[in-house]
């Protein structure tokens, strides 16, 4: 699903903030993403959403070489993934209701289709009495579930979550995680960004560890 060959990033002149990152992402695989603050998690997930590209090294995605597509294509391979923000990223105007339905709204599907299940998902992530309410009077921790909603909602094959469960109490985050497992179960490989040492320990799944721009892996 994801190969990533000698890749490294750097921004403008300045030195590389990842380097010679060479891994893979398996089909229907579930790793978190790990590594001190400042280790580059945030960079390789905006590499993987394919809202950068690297600056040298060999990038495939779903079986395409990121570095020779363009604008339309890639924005046909970003909607084959789910994305969990830290920021949410909510729509202000739209409710929960909306904002969790727009990517299936995106790709055609009709409201009479997906309604009760939209409706259900956010009864399952403990929004079912603020479906209609805006994202401006929802909490951080409201506004955290309504984006991981909004994520899933549509299967995605490649599910990237960046720290998903840093806004919620420690019950609530335990059953945020059962929804990833489920959607891993289900066929979507999932990354989850995290520095919850204790979180992890609870989930056999392989940790891949930045430390200092680079990558190492462990099952």
């Amino acid at each position: 699903m994801v190969r990533f060959e000698n890749i490294g990033l750097r921004y403008g002149v300045g030195s590389e903030i990842l380097r010679d990152l060479n891994f893979q992402i398996r089909p229907s695989s579930f790793q978190f993403l790990t590594g001190p603050s400042g280790a580059g998690k945030t960079s390789l997930l905006r590499l993987l959403f394919l809202a950068l590209k690297p600056t040298r090294g060999l990038m495939t995605l779903f079986g395409h070489d990121v570095s020779r597509l363009d604008k339309d294509a890639l924005a046909s391979l970003r909607r084959r993934i789910g994305l969990v923000f830290q920021d949410f990223r909510l729509i202000d105007h739209l409710t929960t209701y909306e904002n969790v339905a727009l990517p299936l709204r995106v790709i055609g599907r009709r409201e009479e289709e997906y309604r009760s299940e939209v409706i259900e998902l956010l009864r399952w992530v403990g929004l079912g009495d603020r479906i209609w309410a805006l994202p401006p009077v929802l909490s951080g921790g409201e506004k955290q579930r309504a984006a991981i909603a909004r994520a899933v909602i549509g299967r995605p094959e490649l599910l990237l979550a960046d720290e998903p469960t840093g806004n919620v109490d420690p019950t609530l985050a335990q059953r945020l995680l059962r929804l990833f497992v489920e959607l891993n179960r289900s066929g979507t490989s999932i990354v989850i960004a995290t520095h919850d040492i204790a979180l992890m320990d609870q989930f056999d799944a392989r940790r891949l560890v930045l430390h200092e721009g680079r990558l190492h892996a462990y099952d």
